[in-house]
């Protein structure tokens, strides 16, 4: 990769060949001292010095990466650095000195890979292998390079209190948690995945801190502002008097994963939560500091959750309004004129929640907004969500914006990730709550649409496993924790909230990991060849690989069928995915302009969901002269047009 560049990390301890500068903002303090740890103990004291901005900073000679070291506010108890590198004692103890520059990287030429290129891979390091470690999964990267796949997106990995969490409990957001093998075992891996082909992405939390090991009011109370009001608080003040520096700090953080540990891409979890009101929104700045650090040519990946359905995330920055103007982007700008956050893509929901009520029926919750129906899951691929500035079922605010302007890869689709089933109460996969015909076909419709992919851990083979939620925190807020989850739920259909895992317990835990064995075994082998034939053909394809608005047509066929129409770059590339996800039905493929084949062709099986290898009942009945496809239950076929 050749990353050496001139950025680097403007806080926290930056060792160099004789001792180590420390940087913190502490605005509120008088002043500030670095503590030093030799055995536990403290060996020594140094007092830093104040800065322009609410800084204070000193260089202590002699100390060398490796030395353990606090801050010490007004002579109040010592509390870890806000951007330590690594904390291996855990979210309360010391800090540790990190030289960056020690690990030798073996990754010259990477350049990343581009949006339309990625199948994304969602994991949590702790349960994706027995030993839970970054090491442990470097030998499964093979595996998921032969799959298909061509990323992976960890799940946080900022450090977090106790020995399990799901990362969004994260405190320590510039240290890679000591349970999974810390800074140098990160590398190793990104390392390793560069090797096989693979891009690292990273999932990042900037709406929030964990409640247990939150320190950063005792450095400055600034960070936080009551002007807005989070899920999980005050929200981070990125908008009111002293934003600069806490802008700043996530900033940094940014780029410090990008050119520390050579990652791929971010995808920040609930942007919606990242209340700024200022005239250059801190998504905005982010992207463009970001990409401003990097050579020409490097691909990093910006993906943003969030819940509005606004493309003003991933349209082209535009021009910065002059000092003290407000940014304007509302629902009745035309597209061209929003101004844009210069993100890569979001993650789109609505394609989850259509598919699940279409193969569940769940109407609870979210789930009330959506119908499941053909016509609505078909308008949903069309545009990359459903809701485009409709009310919703209960009778809310209108939401969201048209899509115009943007491409499907700027899309991230699922039929499941860490929230839609972790955030279950049982933490059941949808292969759990479905029949393995109509899981196979939802799959199919995923892989082969043009949108993004992602997929959670272990859903190419079907994995038995749960993934259920958990969490490691001290007896008090434990106890909190298990109330809250079990309460949660109290008002949902069907479920005793002594029935709810206990986030607290080891065994929740426990019972999340993979058991990567059973992919040998039925009926999760047929699964896995299934994904595995689907990615090769929408990595080789031309027609699967054009990805333009322009390049696919969707349409419902009835209650519960719709077809995918794909035109390749040349004449008789056109390919057609039909999906029935319930029922039986006859479907007559000629009857439609938007289903017949070309002029002069007719239509030939590729791949049927329901062959016997797949673990199917038997490939769907084609009368090829009538063009008829039969289907006995859910499933999905793939044709291709070929000559009379």
């Amino acid at each position: 990769m050749n990353q050496q560049s001139t950025w680097s990390l403007p806080i926290g301890a930056q060792p160099d060949a004789n001792g180590v500068h420390f940087r913190v903002w502490a605005n509120d303090a008088s002043h500030v001292e670095v503590v030093l740890y030799h055995d536990g103990y403290e060996s020594g004291m140094v007092p830093l010095e104040p800065q322009a901005g609410g800084y204070f900073a000193s260089y202590v000679p002699q100390v060398r990466p490796g030395a353990r070291y606090m801050y010490r506010v007004d002579g109040r108890a010592p509390r870890p650095d806000p951007a330590a590198r690594y904390q291996p004692d855990g979210v309360h103890g010391a800090s540790q000195v990190i030289d960056p520059a020690a690990f030798v990287w073996a990754d010259d030429g990477w350049r990343g890979r581009p949006l339309d290129d990625l199948v994304l891979y969602e994991l949590h390091v702790g349960t994706a292998t027995d030993a839970g470690t970054f090491d442990a999964l470097i030998a499964r990267l093979d595996d998921l390079r032969d799959l298909g796949v061509t990323a992976i997106e960890l799940m946080p990995v900022a450090d977090f209190p106790g020995e399990r969490n799901w990362g969004y409990d994260g405190v320590s957001l510039f240290a890679p948690s000591r349970t999974y093998g810390g800074p140098d075992a990160l590398r190793r891996l990104v390392e390793a995945a560069h090797a096989r082909g693979l891009a690292v992405l990273l999932d990042v939390v900037y709406n929030h801190l964990g409640p247990d090991g939150n320190y950063l009011r005792e450095f400055s109370r600034d960070y936080f502002t009551e002007r807005h009001s989070t899920p999980w608080g005050d929200a981070f003040n990125l908008d009111g008097p002293n934003s600069a520096p806490v802008r700043a700090f996530f900033i940094a953080n940014a780029c410090y994963w990008a050119h520390e540990y050579h990652l791929d891409g971010l995808r920040l979890d609930a942007t919606h939560a990242l209340r700024d009101d200022s005239a250059t929104h801190l998504l905005q700045e982010m992207a463009a500091a970001v990409r401003a650090t990097l050579p020409a040519g490097r691909n990093f990946v910006l993906i943003a959750e969030n819940e509005a359905n606004d493309p003003t995330l991933v349209r082209p920055a535009a021009v910065e309004p002059a000092a003290g103007q407000q940014a304007e982007h509302t629902a009745g700008q035309p597209p061209e004129a929003a101004a844009g956050y210069g993100f890569d893509a979001v993650w789109a929901d609505d394609f989850h929640h259509q598919v699940r009520v279409a193969l569940t029926g769940e109407r609870e919750g979210y789930y009330a907004d959506y119908s499941g129906s053909a016509a609505d899951l078909a308008a949903t691929i069309r545009q990359g969500w459903f809701y485009i500035g409709q009310q919703p079922a209960d009778g809310g605010a209108p939401r969201g914006q048209p899509t115009g302007g943007t491409q499907p890869p700027q899309f991230v689709f699922c039929i499941q990730n860490h929230d839609q089933v972790g955030n279950r109460a049982l933490g059941e996969r949808l292969s759990h709550q479905i029949g393995l015909d109509a899981y196979r076909a939802a799959s199919l419709l995923l892989l082969l649409s043009p949108y993004t992919p992602l997929l959670f851990m272990g859903q190419e083979w079907a994995a038995s496993t749960p993934f259920q939620y958990f969490t490691d925190h001290h007896e008090e807020l434990g106890r909190l924790v298990t109330q809250g989850r079990r309460a949660e739920f109290a008002r949902f259909v069907g479920f005793a909230s002594e029935t709810v895992p206990d986030p607290q317990a080891r065994d929740t835990f426990v019972r999340s990991k993979l058991r990567w064995d059973e992919r040998a075994r039925a009926p999760h082998a047929g699964m896995l060849r299934l994904y595995y034939d689907a990615l090769r053909l929408r990595a080789g394809l031309p027609a699967l690989r054009q990805r333009s608005r322009d390049a696919f047509e969707v349409a419902p066929l009835a209650e519960a069928a719709l077809a995918l129409r794909r035109e390749g770059p040349a004449p008789g590339t056109t390919l057609l995915l039909v999906v029935n996800l319930r029922g039986a039905r006859e479907l007559a493929l000629g009857d439609d302009r938007r289903t017949a084949a070309p002029g002069g062709q007719r239509w030939e099986i590729v791949l049927d969901s329901e062959d016997a290898v797949y673990g199917g009942r038997g490939a769907a009945p084609f009368d090829r002269q009538r063009q008829v496809l039969a289907f006995s239950g859910p499933g999905a076929v793939l044709l291709a047009a070929v000559g009379a």
